[in-house]
């Protein structure tokens, strides 16, 4: 492998310092997965790595440690010459939530409760009882 060679990318958007740390400390426990190279962008960092299949595990550790949004998504990027077996460059992003269970925010006016964090946000609605299924970004 060449310096450069990465199988995937690790976006981060809006991470903080624990995140960061976490994601080091798991990769250093792995003597054959390495970050070949960093690059800082508007509103995070995108981190190169070496193995696409730890890439996508690192994703889901992240999403179960710290809530937040994960997105995996793969792009053709070759074919194999010895195989024929089209070879693929994962992009795993991970935004993780600035609220918790519990957080009252106020939504279009009305308060919310946010219930649980997971792919998308359950939430209920203080005055009516009605519960609410909202995006991150809606927040």
């Amino acid at each position: 492998m060449h310096k450069d060679y990465f199988e995937g990318i690790l976006q981060l958007r809006d991470p903080n310092e624990e995140v960061f740390e976490f994601i080091q400390n798991q990769i250093e426990k792995r003597s054959d997965v390495f970050i070949t190279k960093a690059l800082k962008v508007n509103n995070g960092i995108d981190l190169y790595i070496t193995s696409q299949k730890y890439l996508q595990a690192l994703g889901k550790k992240l999403k179960k440690h710290f809530k937040g949004e994960l997105k995996i998504s793969s792009k053709l990027h070759t074919k194999s010459r010895q195989t024929s077996k089209n070879l693929y460059r994962v992009s795993v992003l991970f935004r993780p939530s600035k609220y918790n269970a519990g957080d009252i925010l106020n939504f279009k006016g009305d308060q919310i409760k946010i219930l649980k964090l997971g792919k998308k946000i359950l939430a209920k609605n203080i005055k009516t009882g009605k519960k609410l299924n909202l995006n991150y970004q809606d927040l």
